[in-house]
């Protein structure tokens, strides 16, 4: 019997019959790995654990640990729904189900709009469907057969798929039990290995995400291999909830958004003293770094973003206008402008680096429905900035920039994945120029001994980048700070520098970010920290608690010093009872409550409580002044 050598992690070999299946192999290595096996990825392929093995390769069995297991995983738990909805809602139409970074959805085309009692009724089947513990089982068809097995089950969504798909590509079917879908999979080996799940919510999606499209339902679920991974997820959904920023941010009087401008938000005073302190640090820290502070118009003509590219390849998500008879568009982004200002004089090797810093309002089109508080807007402001370089800079401005970004980081608190994006299939440039960027910036990051992932596909198209992903208190990933070396706009707009030997030269550009998006960067910080902010970024350090009224002028007097020492503060002057003032206080997550009665006007002291230790006794308003400024000092 022919044999065929497999390549385990670690450098392992075995030696199996040729015609082995996965899940066989799975089960050789140890029975723990043939129950937890979800898939295997065969030479870089994921494969089915049925698959079977007739040549030599090397093998990696994915599981609920590895993201690509977990997709795998979720996947499958879409068209055990799909089969579920089937069973009770045989008129439905089935359009997509694929997995996402946290669970899964599946569209579908109803008549009716589906309730929270129908969801109740679309778990229990799909229950039903775990324990019957069907295998996932595949087959490979024509593009002929393909559709005409679709048009024989009426699933015309599932139709127009194939026939946009060229000739020749591979198409097949998965089925499980009676139910038979349109997929290219691969599955998890059988319904039972999902031991717990849960419908989560309901959502319109537009068909293929086209609002001229037809409005489908959306279903979403998250699945585990384990029950207790579902609580555990569950309860952090709950806490999620809490952290709403939303919620939060109306609470603790931040930001609004109104149906005048929907995506469009508004920023109330409290949240205006954290945004102009996360502004003031950024203009400190940049100009620190040698970085200078340029301002762009909003508006610029529709020939700028047809040079620049944009036009081409961001078209849908810009808005346009017209001013004496000309078009203009309103800037989704603030690269062109930037570039401009390069232009503006001529430039010299000696000038490079030149590093221009900008906190630009920009505007894109989002669908209504994708909109999400201060998550997903319509405008916010990019701490952008352009850096024009000699080719010879690039290693070095990269890493500047990456231990900028990293320092930023730090001060918040947050950890954070690295991802590196390469060429997409709507980009502009020639091969050599993609490879080159590419290569730089992998450059810099090994030379920084950073560990990322290679995001295949997801650069911007005008080159490669660098992404930053914050993790935060409850463990979601937030990509926000990004790094994009761009060897085609330089060609674009024709810019030049005077080299040492005097002749022009084309220089080479990056657009970075740190904190991305202002308002989706303080949206962050409201989940990541419950709203309870350190002392720092607290819109209000302190609250002064008069006991009564014949103790408020000694309150505005203790204001009165902190403000000079630069001390965030306001006093409760409300004729409500101590405690209703502590806990209001406590509400609004203020680091500091002092409380002044007979006693601290006569000693010159105020009785400190604080947002986590409560009471914590009687000090000095000096003493408590210079605890605070401590705390503060370094970001100031």
């Amino acid at each position: 019997m022919e044999q065929v050598k497999v390549s385990l992690k670690d450098g392992v070999e075995k030696v199996y019959q040729k015609g082995i299946t996965l899940l066989e192999i799975a089960e050789n290595i140890s029975r723990k790995l043939g129950k937890e096996a979800l898939a295997a990825k065969v030479d870089g392929a994921i494969k089915d654990l049925s698959s079977k093995v007739d040549k030599d390769c090397n093998v990696k069995f994915l599981t609920f640990e590895d993201e690509e297991g977990r997709k795998v995983f979720w996947h499958s738990s879409s068209h055990v729904m799909a089969q579920a909805v089937k069973r009770l809602f045989p008129e439905t139409k089935l359009a997509i189900g694929p997995a996402i970074d946290e669970g899964f959805y599946y569209d579908f085309d109803r008549d009716e709009s589906f309730t929270p009692s129908d969801l109740e009724k679309i778990e229990q089947e799909m229950a039903k469907i775990i324990a019957e513990d069907y295998a996932f089982c595949r087959k490979n068809v024509s593009k002929e057969e393909a559709i005409e097995e679709l048009n024989k089950i009426n699933e015309p969504y599932k139709v127009e798929l194939v026939e946009a798909l060229p000739e020749g590509a591979p198409i097949s079917f998965y089925q499980q039990g009676e139910f038979k879908d349109l997929c290219a999979g691969p599955h998890i080996p059988s319904t039972g290995r999902i031991k717990a799940f849960k419908l989560t919510s309901l959502a319109g999606a537009y068909w293929r995400g086209d609002e001229h499209n037809k409005m489908l339902q959306r279903i979403y679920g998250i699945s585990f291999p384990k029950k207790s991974m579902l609580d555990e997820y569950l309860t952090r959904i709950e806490e999620a909830k809490r952290r709403d920023h939303r919620k939060l941010g109306k609470e603790l009087d931040l930001f609004s958004i109104h149906e005048e401008g929907p995506g469009f938000p508004f920023f109330h005073p409290k949240g205006m003293i954290i945004w102009n302190l996360l502004t003031d640090f950024w203009r400190k820290e940049h100009s620190k770094r040698g970085y200078q502070e340029i301002k762009t118009p909003i508006i610029l003509n529709e020939e700028l973003w047809r040079r620049s590219g944009h036009w081409d390849h961001y078209k849908e998500n810009m808005y346009f206008t017209k001013i004496d008879d000309m078009n203009y568009a309103v800037k989704p982004m603030n690269c062109p402008g930037g570039i401009l200002m390069y232009k503006t004089d001529s430039r010299s090797y000696r000038d490079l680096p030149i590093r221009l810093g900008e906190l630009g309002l920009v505007h894109r089109h989002e669908l209504s429905g994708v909109l999400h508080g201060l998550m997903r807007v319509r405008c916010f402001t990019q701490d952008d900035a352009h850096i024009f370089m000699m080719p010879s800079q690039i290693e070095d401005e990269i890493i500047g920039v990456i231990d900028l970004v990293d320092y930023f980081y730090q001060i918040f608190g947050f950890e954070y994945n690295v991802e590196l994006s390469t060429r997409p299939e709507n980009s502009m440039g020639s091969d050599e120029l993609w490879d080159q960027a590419t290569a730089a910036l992998q450059g810099a990051l090994d030379k920084k001994g950073m560990s990322y992932k290679i995001n295949e596909g997801d650069g911007a198209f005008y080159g490669p980048k660098i992404d930053f992903h914050l993790k935060d208190s409850l463990g979601r990933t937030w990509q926000c700070g990004t790094i994009q070396l761009d060897f085609q706009m330089p060609e674009r707009f024709d810019l030049s520098y005077i080299g040492a030997d005097g002749e022009k030269h084309r220089p080479v550009m990056i657009h970075r970010v740190i904190f991305g998006s202002i308002e989706r960067f303080i949206g962050i910080l409201i989940e990541h920290y419950a709203g309870a902010f350190p002392v720092w970024l607290a819109p209000v350090q302190a609250r002064v608690l008069p006991i009564s009224e014949k103790h408020m002028d000694y309150a505005y007097k203790v204001k009165k010093q902190l403000e000079e020492a630069g001390i965030r503060v306001e006093v409760d002057e409300r004729n409500e009872k101590i405690g209703y003032k502590v806990r209001d206080a406590q509400m609004k997550k203020i680091p500091y409550m002092l409380i002044v009665g007979d006693k601290e006007a006569n000693e010159n002291t105020v009785s400190v409580r604080t947002r986590e230790k409560g009471d914590v006794g009687q000090k000095p308003i000096e003493t408590f002044i210079d605890e605070v400024l401590i705390l503060t000092s370094k970001f100031n």
